[in-house]
């Protein structure tokens, strides 16, 4: 009786250990396999294994609820198949060669709490309809060569603490419904053809502390509701066609840390918001 007891527990805990995925989660992560080159990738995923030995995933209750997959040699385009995986959290494809529009079935896996596809070469526009992704925290889509406008869905995105869209060649203004996202805690679009002046509404993200807008074509005077950012630490302008003095708005940000400006701006009082920035 006790060798069955024993023999039974054992069962139980490698049905635990072994635990898999749904077949439809399996063939979303196969489908990312195929068309990111899983041959090649520096750390590969054996296909005959459990998905549960699949390197850079985590699952909880037999779902995968992140990927991380950086500095690991994926090339090509996401699969649309990726939205399949409809309880992941945390997809981290950082630092690869992946090309390619990005698909819009992205914008459909309402559980991302983290986007981060940085340092690869998607092109093409953000989808309109990223504002539908409401439990999203990070959006880190820098140094790609995506193009188009911030779309003003993006606005949508309530519970966002960091947007980093910088070394794009995005166009157009910076839109007045990133002023909504009251838990923005960076902003940084730096690098980009985007143009405009910066409304005043910037002054209601009362959590930002990092704002980097430089190298682009942004023009007139910066908003004085800046110095109302208390918990703002780095604050980049340069390059732009910002005009006025503004030697007082880095003493009226009591925690700045990292302040860059134009050496011709370096001089005089803060100015007000230049009467264009409404358009």
């Amino acid at each position: 009786m006790k060798t069955f007891k024993l023999t039974l527990l054992c069962c139980l805990l490698s049905a635990f250990t072994f635990a898999n995925v749904s077949q439809n989660q399996k063939d979303a992560l196969v489908a990312l396999y195929n068309a990111t080159n899983g041959d090649a990738w520096k750390t590969s995923w054996d296909l005959d294994q459990p998905v549960t030995e699949w390197y850079g995933l985590t699952i909880e209750n037999d779902n995968v609820v992140a990927i991380n997959l950086s500095f690991n040699n994926l090339r090509g385009k996401l699969p649309n198949e990726i939205s399949e995986l409809t309880s992941l959290r945390t997809l981290n494809l950082a630092f690869n060669q992946l090309e390619g529009e990005l698909p819009k079935s992205l914008t459909e896996m309402a559980s991302l709490e983290s986007i981060q596809l940085f340092s690869n070469k998607f092109s093409g526009s953000i989808p309109s309809e990223i504002g539908n992704l409401k439990n999203l925290k990070v959006l880190e889509l820098f140094n790609n060569n995506l193009s188009g406008e911030i779309p003003t869905s993006i606005g949508q995105l309530v519970q966002l603490e960091n947007l980093n869209l910088s070394s794009n060649q995005l166009i157009g203004k910076l839109p007045m419904t990133i002023t909504s996202l009251s838990a923005l805690k960076v902003l940084s679009v730096f690098d980009n053809n985007l143009l405009g002046t910066i409304p005043s509404s910037i002054g209601e993200l009362s959590q930002l502390e990092e704002l980097v807008l430089s190298n682009n074509a942004f023009y007139g005077n910066l908003p004085s509701e800046l110095a109302e950012l208390s918990n703002l630490k780095t604050l980049l302008l340069s390059n732009n066609g910002f005009k006025g003095n503004y030697a007082a708005l880095k003493e009226q940000l009591p925690s700045i840390v990292n302040f860059d400006l134009d050496e011709v701006n370096m001089k005089g009082a803060l100015a007000t918001l230049d009467t264009e920035q409404e358009d």
